[in-house]
This record gives structure tokens, sequence and C-alpha cells, in this order.
């Protein structure tokens, strides 16, 4: 896990899942002046597959202002690439059939610098208090973090299957993507921000402030 201190220049936000939104991320960017001098962007993860500019989108997590985590997606796509190709039908099927129309060289390439930039929790510092990312299903103690399965991370969905208000311990609050919902979802003081964008055009931005009431 990565930990980030308090913003003290400029703002901090939170992106729902991106899939290949690219002109859709710097769209709603411009609605709030985000300033990639001081601002700062969190991401949940799926920054690839289904949209239109995965490999775009996959670069944005080497800009020094903008903050990912690893998602399912770019979990099967590192299968497909980097581990076994006996993966690639899986990830083709889940939307990534773009990077066989692309070169796999230059796909497995940024998607191997990307990695090292995608970690599988953050936690930001907003004043006093802390929220934590992940792709997914938080543990049900953020103090686990460290400890908890890396598949519950990037695929768990238990905690919105049942409608847990159980709030995680040990965290103000905890931003997940990966399971779509109409409208920004809150459940506990976990917040659910994929609202489908390569579907529906609607990609959920909230401010860190606005997330801690």
């Amino acid at each position: 896990m990565i930990r980030h201190e308090m913003n003290r220049r400029g703002h901090d936000f939170f992106v729902g899942d991106l899939h290949g939104e690219y002109d859709l991320l710097w769209a709603r960017l411009r609605r709030v002046d985000f300033d990639e001098r001081v601002d700062r962007l969190f991401s949940v993860g799926d920054l690839i597959d289904r949209g239109p500019a995965s490999l775009a989108c996959l670069r944005l997590a080497c800009r020094p202002w903008f903050h990912g985590v690893r998602g399912n997606h770019e979990v099967m796509a590192h299968e497909a690439l980097c581990v076994d190709d006996a993966a690639m039908p899986l990830w083709r099927i889940n939307g990534g059939g773009w990077a066989l129309e692309a070169s796999l060289d230059e796909v497995r390439r940024v998607l191997q610098e990307a990695l090292r930039h995608l970690p599988f929790a953050r936690e930001v510092r907003v004043g006093e208090r802390r929220i934590g990312l992940v792709h997914a299903e938080p543990p049900a103690d953020w103090a686990r973090i460290e400890e908890c399965d890396r598949h519950a991370l990037v695929w768990g969905r238990e905690r919105i299957r049942q409608g847990d208000t159980t709030p995680v311990t040990g965290i103000d609050a905890v931003v997940v993507g990966h399971t779509i919902v109409e409208a920004p979802r809150v459940l506990g003081n976990v917040h659910y921000l994929d609202t489908g964008a390569f579907l529906t055009g609607r990609l959920t931005l909230v401010e860190a402030r606005d997330l801690l009431g």
C-alpha cells in the first residue's frame, strides 16, 4: 500500500472506473478546473478495456498527478500478456480485444510500466482524516490491508451484494469501483463510484472533502 500525505497546495479528486474513456475523463477534469501542477487524481482502477482509448488511459498511471490502484482488468491483462498466453481468451471476452488490434509488444511494455505505479491499495490523508482506496472490496478492518486477500481487493463483491452497511474500521472512508451502480452509492463508509462510463457516458468524479462530508 502507498500512503499519501495531505495535499496542502491543491485539491484531491477520486474517479470511478475509466475503461478506456480518456476523452470523457478530460471533459470531467476540465469542469472542475483540474490543475496538474497542484491537484491530484485518485483512480479506483480498471483503466483499460471496453472503451475507445485503453492505451491512453493506461499511460495515465505514470503521470505524476495520477494515483491509481490495480483493477481486475489490469490483472487479467498482466496474466494474458506477461504470465500465460492461455489467459488471453478470458481477457479478450472481457474487453481486451483492443490489444490485438495494437502492437502487443507496445501494450505489454506500457502495461508493465503502469503496474509499477498501480498498487493494490492507497491511503490518502485529508486534514485529520484518512480515505482508503482499493478497486473492489476492502477488508472489514483497514489495519489488515497489507495482509488481506488480494483477490478480494480486485474481484470481491460480497459487501455490495449483501447491502452490508457495516463501516470498515480503522479508516474514515473507503473508495471503490468494480461494480456498476446507477449513481454513486455509500454502504457504511464505503463509497462506490463506478457508474459504468463506457456504457452510460457518466463518469463519476468526486472531490475528497465531499466524500467526507
